[in-house]
């Protein structure tokens, strides 16, 4: 029988197909797992470019409101309604929320704990330039050390108080630092003093921005500590403030009167005075003492006449002193004792806390509380044995849809006492300049929040941005 030759060839390419097959399907495994991974980069890249747009999204819109609340604040200083101390208020508290087409902004800020529309009025709280030891040891935690110590830190001298800590004191504990001897910058200075610690200074409120944040409301779980109740307790932050100032520009627009250099006729036609009441004005200004606040419990004509010295020691001091109890006679038209100078009335008095000024220019003066927006909490720790002419401040602003247009409103209270008048009166106004701006922007497609928190000075045109930042 005839053998049949073997095909080397056909053998020998069935293992080569197979190995083929193998390397294919290896490769295709590659390409899949190449591909894969490409889409997965690419979402990534994806999301994150879209994580980049909202963010984007969300601070342009946190930064519409900050604009437009600076709008309403250069408004009501360019435009100002002498007639009503509320308005301005009111216009913040409309543009606190806002929409643009690719997000939204809230704007709020905390008062006794609870969050409520618009900016926070730095002038509602007490400006720690400006406060003695004894409004300093009314605020919760506050000790005697700690009160002389913030005195000691703003004061130019070298000898610390009873309790108090100067040069030597941080220069011994190599603290790395020394008192400023210059007025408070920020409310987070206070943290330099001695024995001042952060858990009293912002208290739940960490990052200082007025607002209550979900780590500064979940307990144990992350700092700051907090009680997780809702409510955002500050520290001293809520009742402190070195940010708030005084302002050059009155109530009706116009820069104020300076008593001191001041003619006549322009009394006469910014105050409404008469030509004998100007005089008078002129000669009490020229006294090295002179506060406008002394006109709330004395006569004009005894200011202006030589038996000054002892009448105005006694309003410093907050005791009532003999003869007149303000400016103006207690009949509104009679002349005072000691004088033939007509007294002022109720308007008078009025324009010349609105629109006139013994600021020497250039001096440095703490910005005062305002009576329309401090909290009653504030006002009580102003009037610590008063606490009925607290409230009673607190009742005659919500009783006028206007609010106070001046302190010297005051005087028209049967249930304030003139030396609570006098108390506060060095420390208190009628209008506000500062206002911190906390800002949340909202992307309209994602959610994603960013927040934006801006203190602005209105006191000058234009607007004076003191601190920004993001976060």
């Amino acid at each position: 029988m005839e053998r049949q030759p073997i095909n080397f060839r056909t053998s020998r390419a069935r293992p080569r197909r197979g190995a083929i097959i193998v390397i294919v399907i290896w490769a295709v495994a590659i390409a899949a797992v190449i591909v894969g991974a490409a889409q997965v980069l690419a979402f990534r890249q994806a999301a994150m470019g879209r994580e980049a747009i909202a963010k984007v999204e969300a601070r342009w819109a946190a930064r519409a409101g900050i604009e437009e609340t600076i709008a309403v604040l250069e408004y009501h200083t360019e435009e100002p309604d002498p007639t009503d101390a509320r308005q301005m208020f009111k216009d913040l508290e409309k543009c606190a929320d806002g929409e643009l087409a690719s997000g939204s902004w809230e704007i709020r800020h905390t008062e006794d704990g609870v969050e409520i529309p618009g900016p926070q009025d730095e002038h509602a709280k007490i400006n720690v330039n400006g406060a003695n030891r004894l409004v300093l040891l009314e605020l919760a935690n506050m000790t005697m050390d700690v009160a002389d110590g913030i005195v000691d830190w703003r004061d130019n001298d070298a000898n610390p108080g009873l309790m108090g800590a100067e040069r030597d004191f941080y220069v011994n504990r190599d603290a790395g630092y020394v008192p400023r001897d210059a007025p408070f910058r920020s409310v987070a200075e206070l943290e330099l003093v001695a024995g001042a610690f952060p858990s009293s200074v912002r208290g739940e409120d960490a990052n200082l921005n007025g607002r209550l944040d979900p780590n500064e409301n979940d307990g144990a779980l992350s700092e700051p500590q907090d009680d997780a109740d809702g409510m955002l307790d500050a520290g001293w932050s809520a009742a402190l403030t070195a940010r708030s100032t005084v302002s050059l520009i009155g109530s009706g627009g116009e820069p104020k009167l300076d008593l001191k250099s001041a003619t006549a006729e322009e009394m006469q036609e910014r105050l409404g005075v008469n030509a004998q009441q100007a005089a008078a004005l002129t000669q009490f200004a020229k006294g090295p003492s002179a506060k406008l606040e002394m006109l709330l419990t004395q006569d004009l004509g005894s200011l202006s006449s030589g038996g000054r010295s002892g009448s105005q020691n006694q309003a410093q001091n907050g005791r009532q002193p003999s003869g007149r109890q303000s400016g103006r006679s207690s009949s509104g038209g009679q002349q005072g004792q000691n004088s033939r100078v007509p007294s002022l009335d109720s308007q008078q008095l009025r324009k010349i806390f609105q629109e006139a000024t013994l600021d020497a220019p250039g001096t440095y003066v703490p910005g005062k509380l305002n009576l329309n927006t401090a909290p009653p909490s504030v006002l009580r720790a102003l009037l610590p044995d008063d606490p009925i002419s607290a409230d009673a401040i607190v009742s005659q602003r919500g009783a006028s849809s206007s609010g106070l247009l001046a302190i010297s409103d005051l005087l028209g209270s049967s249930r304030i006492t003139p030396q609570a008048l006098a108390a506060i009166a060095p420390y208190a106004d009628t209008q506000s300049y500062v206002f911190t701006i906390t800002s949340r922007g909202r992307a309209m497609t994602t959610g994603l929040e960013v927040e934006i928190t801006a203190v602005v000075d209105r006191s000058t045109l234009p607007a004076r941005i003191l601190e920004y930042r993001e976060q």
